[in-house]
């Protein structure tokens, strides 16, 4: 089963959210985010610019069985976009993630705050341009 996609505008991705949803996509299986920061080359749709971060998101409809792929491009520096909580509640985990690991600000979301890294943790894990550290472990 090949999904439908879609490739909205930041603008227009709320509407898309809710357009699927009337639609009887009744479930958000996945939300998450890529850095393509060194793989600029990605198919796209027509007239789609690509940007650094882009936000995938998977919905399915249990009754049909079918399935939609929603890509929105997200620019760098400003890696923000709307918050999709109010319409499937059960992404509100996901986001969290999305912004703990990618810095990506989801306006609306009731509680974005980090889920994976401590409180006081400085950057971004998961971007390509984030320093890999080193921590001591000691063996006995």
């Amino acid at each position: 089963m090949n999904p439908e996609m879609y490739f909205p505008t930041r603008e227009s991705y709320r509407q898309q959210m809710i357009e699927l949803r009337d639609r009887q996509f009744q479930m958000c299986c996945d939300l998450c985010c890529v850095d393509y920061l060194t793989h600029p080359g990605r198919t796209l749709d027509d007239g789609i610019r690509p940007e650094r971060f882009e936000i995938v998101v998977n919905v399915l409809n249990l009754d049909d069985p079918a399935r939609a792929r929603v890509r929105v491009q997200v620019p760098y520096p400003n890696p923000e976009i709307d918050s999709i909580y109010d319409i499937y509640p059960g992404v509100e985990a996901m986001e969290r993630e999305a912004y703990d690991m990618f810095g990506i600000i989801f306006r609306g979301h009731p509680d974005l705050s980090r889920i994976l890294m401590p409180d006081e943790w400085e950057g971004f894990p998961l971007r390509k341009d984030y320093d890999i550290g080193a921590v001591p472990v000691q063996f006995k």
